[in-house]
């Protein structure tokens, strides 16, 4: 629990109770509350510390090293710059309570804040909404003290304007959202945490979260550096308009849409998921981490069952240890944004990929694959598809338990059925005609002709269909490893 040490007079909390004795509203207004004395940060606002800048500037070197055979690594190095992603007041999980303002919750009873401060919550109520309506230089910190909010139509915490909000988590808190959501004039508010500000999620306790639409949503960046989150959504667990940005902290989530998912429609260049660590364990019934631009990743232990694990225009995962068991695609790149090359790159980390049966892939790119590192394993019929190019330039790469030097690519797809639709060689079989013995129609049991095998090793049929038991056709496309002799 927060120790309540060196925080306001006796004078001071005399007051407070005086004044919510006489007011009769049932909206308690903090800054009716506060004497004329804002409090003031006890930390500034100030860049990353130098530790987080190693690691970033170690990252950057192993990159260079990786890339250096790969024609990614001019756009690879210059994706993100991560050595301000992160303030050192991001970074604390201790609010300075020095001149904190503490408020027990009340059913029924709203708690506005709209001066700069501390401010530290706790009880149990319903029905209650903590409002930020600040002066867009003001930085608000809201310590949950082992609070718990359940409301049927309002977010538990509403964050109209501010500079940056941090909600810190002290104990365990639970905030939860039960019915439809009510819109704020034209505003849609669909998030047990709303916030129309910059967000800082930390702290050194556990926020629960349910929510019958979205858990968290920020309609600018999303920072989260420590606590523990259990989310339940029916909608997206954790949202961003700009970034999500994630330094650390531990995440159970299960989400009817998009565990993480991060998207600017309005600008083509925001839009970005960075992750430098923490552990997550991931139910998601669409995606598991969505990015519209980049998703990087630098560390961190991830669980991922989704129907893709990964989602971005550019993704690049440079450390951490992935396990993904998806229904479509394991990572895939796919054109979400024009600012960006559509890539799957990878240069560490260890990446394990199990894919449902049915046309899947492990790594599907709408675009290039770079391995530079790392190490991979992929179980499914599909292990690689790429409309661009493939270059394995190093680490180790096992698909279906067996080692490879050279990635195949599954993009063309398999035979579609017998007599399958357009494409293809439209049904027919080489030269037009049907081996001996063969009236063109499929034996009843099922089974191929005499033999087994069709004329050349070809299957009549073309189109889309079923990748013929993951394997590719004799022309099949494939890039060896930089060691071999050719490359894709």
């Amino acid at each position: 629990m927060i120790k309540k040490d060196k925080i306001t007079t006796a004078l001071m909390t005399v007051f407070f109770v005086t004044a919510l004795t006489l007011t009769a509203c049932s909206s308690s207004n903090v800054s009716d509350m506060l004497s004329s004395t804002t409090a003031t940060e006890s930390t500034t606002d100030q860049a990353e510390p130098s530790s987080g800048k190693e690691l970033s500037e170690s990252v950057t070197n192993t990159q260079d090293e990786n890339l250096s055979s790969s024609s990614a690594s001019a756009s690879s190095d210059t994706l993100l710059d991560t050595s301000d992603l992160f303030s050192e007041r991001d970074l604390e999980q201790e609010a300075d309570l020095t001149d904190a303002y503490y408020m027990t919750l009340e059913s029924g009873e709203n708690i506005s804040i709209t001066q700069e401060g501390v401010y530290v919550i706790s009880g149990t109520a319903t029905d209650v909404t903590i409002t930020v309506e600040a002066a867009d230089t003001d930085k608000v910190q809201i310590v949950l003290d082992g609070a718990s909010i359940t409301n049927t139509t309002s977010p538990a915490i509403y964050v109209k304007s501010a500079d940056k909000v941090f909600v810190t988590t002290d104990g365990t808190s639970t905030l939860k959202v039960t019915g439809t959501f009510t819109a704020d004039g034209t505003t849609n508010l669909d998030a047990v945490i709303y916030s129309k500000s910059d967000l800082v999620l930390n702290g050194t306790g556990t926020l629960n979260i349910e929510s019958s639409a979205n858990g968290i949503s920020a309609k600018d960046d999303l920072k989260v550096t420590g606590g523990t989150y259990n989310i339940t959504a029916t909608e997206d667990a954790v949202e961003a308009n700009d970034s999500i940005r994630i330094y650390d902290g531990t995440f159970d989530i299960t989400s009817k849409k998009d565990a993480f998912h991060s998207e600017n429609s309005d600008d083509n260049t925001l839009g970005y998921v960075y992750i430098q660590g923490g552990t997550f364990k991931i139910n998601a019934t669409d995606d598991g981490i969505q990015a519209t631009t980049v998703l990087m990743i630098d560390g961190g232990t991830f669980d991922i069952t989704a129907a893709e694990g990964l989602e971005a225009t550019y993704a690049q995962i440079n450390n951490g240890t992935i396990t993904i068991e998806a229904s479509d695609d394991g990572i895939n790149a796919t054109q979400k944004s024009t600012a960006y090359d559509v890539v799957i790159e990878v240069n560490g980390g260890d990446i394990t990929v199990n894919m449902g049966a049915g046309d899947t892939d492990g790594f599907d790119a709408n675009g290039n694959i770079y391995i530079n590192g790392g190490t991979i394993s992929v179980t499914g019929n599909s292990a690689f598809d790429w409309d661009g190019e493939a270059l394995l330039n190093g680490g180790t790469v096992t698909v279906n338990g067996e080692e490879v030097t050279e990635l195949t690519n599954q993009m063309m797809g398999g035979m579609g059925g017998f007599g399958g639709g357009p494409g293809g060689m439209g049904g027919q079989m080489p030269n037009g005609e049907m081996p001996e013995g063969f009236d063109g129609q499929m034996p009843q049991d099922g089974q191929m002709p005499e033999g087994g095998q069709m004329p050349n090793g070809q299957f009549p049929g073309g189109g889309k269909g079923g990748r013929m038991n993951g394997q590719m056709p004799n022309n099949q496309n494939t890039t060896e490893s930089s060691s071999s002799s050719s490359q894709g």
